[in-house]
């Protein structure tokens, strides 16, 4: 896979540069960042090829995947403009801003033969995948509800402009559980009702969100969203999930691989994870997918379904009433 990174205003990007760096069938082709401030100080950092045009990548002849870590109101103009250049795509999560704009890039990339994944690694993190088994063999029964946790510190920046986000707390940290939660199932969301607002920090957005969604055929789920880690806090935040069924139940707690970091040169413990890399195992699923001719990992329908979770969630906040999915 010769693989180009368009964009790098999602923190992801430096992730995914250093992981794709150490992978033997992906070759790292550059960066292409029109800001130049953030753009060429990253690709200096590993030492790769910088572009300030998006287009110098995305119409190279060298190039035949690219991972889109823009704003998220990009991702729809640039996996368009990928898909009609021939090229496979990564795309950040939310898949878009809205589902319009989600319906067109899975079609453009249906309509030029290309494969089209989003990025959503929690799916690759081995207590994630060790519990799909679990329940895939029927060993804890037939779900009844699942409670699921993404907390995170406020990022900041264009994470909280809604014209280049799309939302706050809710379209960040919706989006990988209520995936799990699909993949889990394999039901759609009949029903959405959802709380959120301003709670904690002078921004724009919303910070909180607590969302409830009734799955087809009876099993219900929660989910916190909430940007409530402060900056002192240890790690950046948490994806868990207590999964209940007629049989047993699960609970994971996706980053417990770690150690406790206590230095003089920080002000505050970290936290020191030690376990597989979720970015590196989803970049390896795809390159071979595409080695090897096979479907989509994570396909644009999976994150179109969890785009669907988070605007309805924002729907039912502001009609103060649950919505139909």
């Amino acid at each position: 896979m010769n693989l180009a990174i368009i964009g790098c205003e999602h923190i992801h990007a430096d992730s995914y540069i250093e992981e794709a760096l150490n992978i033997r069938n992906i070759n790292l082709i550059g960066l292409a960042e029109p800001d130049t401030v953030v753009g060429r100080p990253l690709a200096d950092k590993y030492g790769i090829e910088y572009y300030d045009k998006y287009s110098d990548l995305i119409f190279s002849k060298e190039v035949d995947t690219v991972c889109i870590c823009s704003s998220n109101i990009k991702h729809a103009e640039l996996t368009i403009e990928a898909a009609k250049a021939g090229k496979h795509v990564i795309v950040e999560k939310p898949i878009a801003t809205t589902i319009e704009d989600g319906n067109k890039m899975i079609e453009a990339c249906k309509m030029n033969g290309v494969k089209l994944m989003v990025a959503l690694p929690c799916r690759y993190i081995p207590s994630i995948v060790r519990a799909k088994e679990i329940i895939d063999n029927g060993e804890i029964g037939e779900i009844v509800a699942i409670t699921g946790t993404n907390h995170g510190t406020m990022p900041g920046g264009w994470f909280v402009d809604k014209e280049k986000s799309g939302g706050g707390a809710i379209i960040d940290h919706t989006i990988h559980v209520a995936d799990i939660m699909h993949w889990f199932l394999d039901k759609e969301v009949e029903e959405v009702f959802a709380k959120g607002g301003r709670y904690i920090h002078d921004i724009p957005v919303e910070d909180t969100g607590l969302i409830f969604m009734q799955f087809k055929d009876g099993p219900y789920a929660t989910l916190d969203t909430s940007w409530n880690r402060p900056k002192s806090f240890p790690t950046w935040g948490d994806v868990t999930l207590n999964i209940i069924g007629t049989k047993g139940s699960i609970n994971v707690d996706s980053f417990k691989q770690h150690g406790n970091l206590y230095s003089n040169k920080h002000t505050k413990s970290l936290q020191s994870y030690w376990g597989d890399d979720m970015n590196r195992l989803m970049l390896e699923d795809f390159a071979d997918a595409i080695d090897n001719d096979r479907l989509s990992p994570i396909s644009g329908e999976d994150g179109l379904f969890a785009l669907k979770v988070a605007i309805k969630a924002y729907e039912s906040i502001e009609k103060g009433i649950p919505v139909k999915g």
